[in-house]
């Protein structure tokens, strides 16, 4: 059994723990025909420079801005949808509504942005329908205001589907006999969802929580590239799309390894916070604590 964990244990073990060494550049004047060793240290100048750059407090605006709808409008979705699909009482149908949603999940992020600029970009269907009924045409997809809410509406229809697995997970390991016992009460349907259903699920949806919380400062980089020129710099660029153009592009690798390395920092400190925080409510969080 543990032989099987193999595949996984080395793909952590190079993706994720080996890169860790990494860091290292974020205090180094890195050229990579020198390598990390031979490279000149340069202390916190990188870091210097990057909280002195405009560019790079507006893209922290913008990923905070993007991470706090998304995470307001997309992470009570898959709860509810999964509730939705819980309470179908034909198997069949549900199972039809979850393949449906669930599809979405695998459709890459250039043909997804492509079926949105055919429907809401300046040529597309609806700017077409509201000039029918004689309404000024509206591009959603160049508008810098509205791009957030195009990224958030284009997170739901692509992941909400796949969100709600996990959900219906916990929902089937909540034991039978405690709707059982809420109807002899006379528990009604609402009822049995609100004392049965979600204390049933609150300690999964905790755990999602503090999760999306470690990684708030990443909103999609993929998503975002595709459509950053169409916003501009100002509204488009996030941290993520920061690191790329103003540091691998331009060659600025210890600029980049920075702002990579304060991404990991504040994810860890919201990761650990909130745990402690759900550990002070009585759940367990992402692990339990030392005491228990």
């Amino acid at each position: 059994m543990l032989l099987l964990t193999l595949p996984g244990l080395l793909y952590f073990l190079v993706f994720h723990y080996v890169p860790v060494f990494g860091f290292m550049v974020a205090f180094q004047d890195y050229e990579p025909y020198l390598g990390f060793m031979h490279s000149p240290w340069t202390g916190l100048d990188n870091f210097a420079a990057i909280f002195e750059d405009p560019k790079f407090w507006s893209a922290l605006g913008n990923t905070l801005l993007i991470a706090g709808i998304q995470l307001v409008f997309f992470f009570p979705l898959p709860i509810a949808l999964a509730l939705l699909l819980n309470s179908v009482l034909s198997s069949k149908i549900r199972r039809f509504v979850q393949s449906v949603v669930y599809l979405p999940h695998f459709i890459g992020w250039v043909i997804i942005v492509s079926l949105f600029q055919q429907i809401l970009g300046g040529a597309g269907v609806v700017p077409d329908l509201l000039d029918s009924v004689g309404l000024p045409r509206y591009d959603m997809t160049s508008d810098p205001e509205a791009f957030p809410w195009l990224l958030t509406l284009q997170l739901l229809w692509k992941d909400a589907g796949w969100g709600t697995i996990i959900i219906l997970a916990a929902l089937l390991s909540i034991d039978r006999g405690l709707y059982e016992a809420a109807a002899i009460d006379g528990a009604k349907a609402w009822r049995r969802m609100w004392h049965v259903t979600l204390p049933g699920i609150v300690p999964v949806i905790i755990l999602l929580l503090i999760l999306n919380l470690g990684m708030v400062l990443s909103v999609g980089f993929e998503q975002i590239l595709l459509q950053r020129d169409a916003v501009g710099p100002d509204a488009g660029e996030v941290l993520d799309t920061y690191v790329y153009y103003h540091g691998v592009r331009d060659g600025q690798w210890g600029t980049a390894s920075a702002v990579g390395l304060i991404k990991a920092l504040v994810g860890t400190a919201l990761v650990l916070g909130a745990n402690k925080f759900a550990h002070r409510l009585g759940h367990e969080g992402i692990y339990r604590r030392a005491d228990s």
